[in-house]
């Protein structure tokens, strides 16, 4: 029979918080407001609202996957990111908010590059959903991204979310290990590429470990070997006074660092994340003037 709503919200919440699940009353919001198409005014104001059958038992399978463990994002499928919504598969990473210090750090180098020659191009290699391109697209008209990733998955979901966002005119997904299939040049290389060393990935939290690609993860036997890979590759597809961007583990600012160094590139700027730990790294050329 149908239940209402303000007891369907408090069942949910109650059994979240039961197995102690940190945020139980967000987790349990989101999941209810999601199948049953309803907001948290309604729950204010309607609480008597009878919910659907069907949109009952959806909630309850819903509550039934973030018991066994499954991250609340995953069950709805989509996560925002810089104010975007953004569709996940199994083959991308959640895009997290720590992420967009990466796209606040790039954008006055974004907007002097479109300023400098009329568009800025941009290359997000590791693509996933296609967050960062999406986000810098998003903020500044005179940008056209390319997203590369090697997941069929991935590229699927970013051009989804590209197209669903109106972008499909300035942003290309293109299936490539690193640069191996890119020819192009660009204003600005960004990557958040998978830098936790492959022994660690066991020990990660069980909402990483079980449902994140661990592709997305990996970053090899010290975690590096992506930043190798993009250094490596990056002055032969980067523009005069163009910058390469990453992301980075909290405790990788001085090996990520030399791996640039050593490929010919200095560091323009460090960033923090909102915990106030390294978080990202811009790079250009040592040659640029």
């Amino acid at each position: 029979m149908p239940v209402k709503l303000a007891a369907l919200h408090r069942e949910a919440r109650a059994k979240l918080a039961e197995v102690g699940i940190a945020e139980a009353a967000l987790d349990a919001r989101l999941i209810v407001e999601h199948f049953t198409a309803t907001s948290r005014t309604d729950a204010i104001a309607s609480p008597d609202r009878e919910i659907a059958v069907a949109a009952g038992l959806a909630v309850k399978k819903a509550i039934a996957r973030r018991l066994a463990g499954e991250p609340v994002h995953r069950i709805l499928g989509f996560r925002e990111f810089y104010g975007l919504k953004l569709a996940l598969s199994p083959e991308t990473l959640e895009p997290r908010p720590d992420t967009e210090t990466l796209v606040d750090a790039l954008l006055p180098f974004v907007r002097a590059a479109a300023k400098r020659a009329g568009e800025c191009r941009i290359l997000d290699l590791g693509t996933g959903t296609g967050a960062i391109a999406l986000a810098l697209l998003a903020t500044i008209d005179s940008t056209m991204a390319d997203g590369v990733d090697i997941s069929d998955g991935a590229l699927a979901a970013a051009a989804g979310n590209a197209a669903r966002l109106g972008f499909s005119g300035r942003f290309r997904a293109i299936r490539s290990d690193w640069f191996a299939e890119i020819s192009g040049r660009y204003h600005v290389i960004v990557s958040n590429p998978p830098y936790i060393a492959t022994n660690i990935i066991a020990g990660l939290q069980a909402e990483v470990r079980n449902f994140d690609p661990h592709r997305a993860l990996d970053g090899g036997p010290d975690g590096l070997g992506a930043y190798r890979s993009i250094a490596k590759g990056a002055k032969t597809h980067l523009l005069d006074e163009g910058v390469v961007a990453v992301e980075i583990g909290s405790t990788q600012k001085r090996d990520v660092s030399a791996v640039f160094e050593q490929a010919g590139f200095a560091l323009l700027q460090a960033a923090g994340d909102l915990g106030g730990n390294d978080r990202v790294l811009i790079f250009a050329t040592q040659n640029r003037s």
